[in-house]
């Protein structure tokens, strides 16, 4: 019954204004400490790993603040292809001009990761997170086995 109400209510509000997602620039700035990858360049969206959850990013999106975590990102370029690229942890800005920076600790294509060297660093940081003899160490390391995991998953990916 309350669903009913609801829906019937929602029939009612008034639409102020449409978002017209395709045609709206979307100025997007991607870099990591060694590299940048896209400089104010115009896009049609960016997925995001974030640690509240992944997610899209569109023109005229809610200006947002987001923390990536480990993990696969993926831009869809105005001309239509795709290009995903590894992030190791980083800091998402959405701004209310649409604009979006993207800075990352680390970041590669996923076409340049090398699985079996992938798979090496997990080994390496599983290691260090069983043999870690104080808090501070065993959190760093199993830092590290996050960070080495996502990328064996995003290498096995490209």
């Amino acid at each position: 019954m309350f669903s009913r109400a609801a829906l019937s209510a929602i029939r009612h509000v008034p639409r102020f204004g449409t978002r017209a997602y395709a045609d709206a620039p979307m100025a997007f700035t991607f870099a990591s400490q060694s590299q940048v990858f896209y400089n104010a360049a115009n896009i049609r969206q960016v997925d995001v790993p974030s640690f509240s959850g992944s997610f899209g990013i569109l023109p005229s999106h809610v200006p947002s603040l987001a923390v990536l975590k480990p993990g696969v990102m993926t831009v869809f370029e105005s001309d239509g292809t795709t290009k995903k690229f590894f992030v190791s942890s980083g800091i998402v800005t959405i701004n209310e001009d649409s604009s979006v920076q993207i800075l990352a600790e680390e970041a590669a294509g996923i076409e340049e990761l090398d699985l079996s060297a992938a798979r090496d660093v997990l080994s390496k940081a599983q290691s260090a997170a069983s043999s870690a003899t104080s808090e501070e160490t065993k959190a760093e390391a199993l830092i590290a086995v996050e960070v080495a995991e996502a990328l064996v998953k995003a290498a096995e990916s490209g």
